[in-house]
């Protein structure tokens, strides 16, 4: 497990109840509130950038989260998919969104929908080998993902060394993005803070949601 502790009495807050953080009884019924949330968030923050960007005629600093064309499967779906399959814990999904403004800032790079599928898959997979006890090896979370174990192996890397292996997240940080994402909810707006960048690339990743997860990654 990671150096989260993210204890019963901490996880029994109001807040981490209704994100679907924490499980009640036998588990959890249905599917939890972080993620729409949190696709909700990346949804209108892409959006923002890239109109941004081409209202400003900003060049995107390419990196190799990018793809040749924005994927069809949205964001949203995207995150069911890996909720779905990739059997991490709701609190894995905090910590990818932390992770991501992390490399984001100090990679001065914009979230846009050319990059913001690789990222996701790559940060969450990061946060469940920290977190979680059990947890897959790469070569199933890129068949979850849509991309080659070799392709997910190098954003792994790269991520990484772009964090400085800095993975540590403490309760305080953990509780405050659970806070915004909760006041965000609420108001209906994004909250004014440093904002989660976008790009515009295009991947076509496939809207079918089976078990098999072909490669749907466009080059």
């Amino acid at each position: 497990m990671g150096t989260l502790a993210l204890d019963t009495e901490i996880m029994g807050s109001d807040i981490f109840l209704s994100l679907g953080l924490v499980e009640l009884g036998n588990g959890v019924a249905g599917t939890p509130r972080i993620l729409s949330l949190l696709s909700s968030l990346l949804e209108r923050s892409v959006q923002k950038n890239e109109m941004l960007m081409e209202s400003m005629q900003i060049k995107d600093v390419i990196t190799i989260f990018h793809g040749s064309r924005a994927p069809t499967l949205g964001i949203r779906q995207y995150i069911d998919r890996i909720f779905k399959y990739a059997g991490c814990s709701p609190s894995c999904f905090i910590i990818a969104h932390i992770y991501m403004e992390r490399f984001l800032q100090r990679m001065d790079v914009c979230l846009t929908s050319l990059n913001v599928h690789r990222l996701l898959i790559t940060s969450i997979m990061v946060a469940t080998k920290f977190v979680d006890d059990a947890f897959f090896n790469s070569a199933y979370y890129a068949k979850v993902g849509g991309v080659s174990t070799m392709e997910l192996n190098r954003l792994e890397m790269k991520f990484l060394f772009s964090l400085d292996f800095r993975l540590y997240v403490s309760v305080e940080t953990f509780r405050r993005y659970c806070s915004m994402l909760e006041k965000e909810a609420a108001s209906g707006l994004q909250i004014e803070r440093p904002p989660i960048q976008a790009c515009r690339v295009k991947d076509n990743w496939s809207t079918k949601d089976d078990s098999a997860c072909a490669s749907t990654v466009a080059r």
